[in-house]
């Protein structure tokens, strides 16, 4: 999946927390989300109510493709909740982001890939 390609997913599954997204969708969504976010408070400054509402926007993509992310890889997507656990539970998500897809179909759909 490229860049652009999933950028226009993510947009369009903005609260679709259904399904699989493979690791390209996820990973390049987040690089997008970074950029945008530092370029956003740039111009508009962190107090600014369009910044706001642009933050809180991409926080629920963001949302909906690390849940689907997780489904990819056969976990609940309850397990977004760690993001609440500092370091331990970012390192145990960044552990399981990275990872590749289950192959074939598995609870939560076929898999993005194909395969």
């Amino acid at each position: 999946m490229s860049f652009v390609d999933s950028i226009k997913t993510c947009f369009s599954k903005i609260i679709d927390f259904n399904g699989r997204a493979r690791r390209s969708e996820y990973w390049y969504f987040r690089v997008f989300v970074v950029v945008i976010s530092i370029i956003i408070s740039a111009i508009l400054g962190q107090e600014n109510q369009i910044a706001s509402i642009f933050s809180l926007l991409l926080s629920i993509a963001s949302w909906s493709v690390e849940v689907r992310r997780l489904h990819d890889i056969g976990r609940s997507g309850w397990w977004v909740l760690l993001d609440l656990v500092p370091v331990v539970g970012w390192i145990i998500l960044l552990i399981w982001l990275i990872r590749d897809s289950d192959p074939g179909e598995n609870q939560y759909g076929p898999n993005p890939k194909g395969l």
